[in-house]
């Protein structure tokens, strides 16, 4: 073989390898899949898409818009997030932002981690090639270390997945899952209300100055700090991790609807070692990544370019897994009995009187704009290695 020509620069691979990257960082901002909920209780007057969500990489968000119409006036859009959860939560199912916990928080992290895959493989020379991955996947691997373990560490994730941990917080269990207290406790649970109302508003004055990713730390701070003084100081001082903030927004969401302790916390402990668990194993994959890197063959080097590849295919995977968990994860102490089923991945399907609507968006075809654009990398790579044969 031609050492030489074997690492010989391919201009088109370069600007395909530029485009690769490009589309990882588009994929980040856009909406990958939507769903939307219509129902005879819901016109198309008032809801033109119906009831909808939008999937992000980093979080689900409201895909409702603002209705601008003669007879109907808003002031703000209807958030959608809500009122599926608000929907759901009567056959017993827990709240969207319960599903996908660590691939939301791990979002940006995966994205950077196949940008630099996608380098790596479109630079020809090993040599150049480990000390570029190198230098790139310690940077990463610092980046998530600081993040998830660090102090403060919830600063270094990004807006978006903070605003959707936000927004998730942000809602109050449905009034009528109080319908069976006493006088005495519904005043109770007023006065709560009454009290957090004017906390959350102390605390939007206080945060006025600050940028929204500040005020989204500053509003998850104080709700965490809330809860541990009513958990008469069983939950630990906050720290500002992630790892802390993952664990204890997913048992809140949990617990909005279903506050079952005896079922919500090992839910968390299994959370919490699966958290430890992925962060880890992609530090292993880093490690791995850099020995296959050493020369232009083997199954390690070209997984450089085959995973990038097969994102669309990971992305249909895990969302039809979290969607199998959602429909099979059915708390009893929901308003309906329902057998368990699994909602619709692809297309239009019919769960009691709502038509389900789930397909593609935006983030989707960028995807597989990706694969088309790794398989090119891909094909032209391996023409060139064929050639310095």
């Amino acid at each position: 073989m031609n050492a030489q020509a074997e690492t010989r620069t391919n201009p088109l691979i370069w600007l395909l390898g530029l485009v690769a990257v490009g589309l990882l960082v588009a994929i980040f901002y856009a909406p990958v899949w939507w769903v939307s909920l219509t129902a005879p209780n819901y016109p198309p007057e008032a809801f033109p898409d119906g009831v909808r969500i939008h999937f992000h990489v980093n979080g689900v968000f409201n895909g409702c818009k603002k209705v601008k119409k003669t007879e109907i006036e808003e002031e703000e859009a209807l958030n959608c997030v809500h009122e599926m959860d608000t929907i759901n939560h009567y056959v017993g199912m827990y709240p969207i932002a319960a599903g996908a916990p660590i691939e939301r928080a791990l979002g940006q992290f995966l994205m950077v981690f196949l940008g630099i895959m996608v380098v790596g493989f479109v630079i020809p020379r090993p040599g150049v090639r480990l000390v570029v991955m190198g230098i790139a996947f310690a940077a990463l691997a610092l980046w998530m270390y600081l993040t998830f373990f660090g102090t403060d560490g919830l600063k270094y994730e990004n807006e978006g997945y903070l605003s959707a941990l936000v927004t998730a917080l942000d809602q109050e269990a449905n009034d009528e899952s109080n319908a069976d207290l006493s006088p005495g406790q519904e005043l109770i649970r007023r006065l709560k209300a009454s009290l957090a109302e004017s906390e959350h508003k102390a605390l939007q004055e206080e945060t006025a100055h600050l940028s929204e990713r500040e005020k989204a730390i500053a509003f998850l701070k104080s709700t965490y700090e809330h809860d541990r003084v009513v958990s008469g100081g069983r939950m630990a001082p906050w720290n500002g991790s992630a790892y802390q903030v993952i664990a204890w927004h997913y048992g809140k969401t949990l617990g909005r609807y279903f506050n079952d302790p005896r079922q919500i916390e090992p839910m968390v402990a299994r959370l919490e070692t699966a958290l430890k668990g992925v962060i880890w194993g992609l530090m292993g994959a880093m490690l791995l990544l850099l020995w296959g890197a050493r020369k232009n063959r083997g199954l390690l080097y070209w997984l450089l370019i085959l995973v990038p590849i097969a994102l669309p295919v990971f992305f249909v995977i895990d969302y039809s897994a979290w969607l199998w968990w959602f429909g099979h994860t059915l708390n009893k102490m929901g308003a309906f009995t329902v057998k368990p089923f699994m909602p619709t991945v692809f297309g239009n399907g019919k769960v009691a009187q709502f038509t389900t609507h789930s397909y593609p968006y935006i983030g989707f075809f960028l995807m597989l704009a990706l694969s088309l654009v790794g398989t090119l990398i891909a094909l032209l790579r391996r023409k060139a290695l064929r050639g310095a044969s």
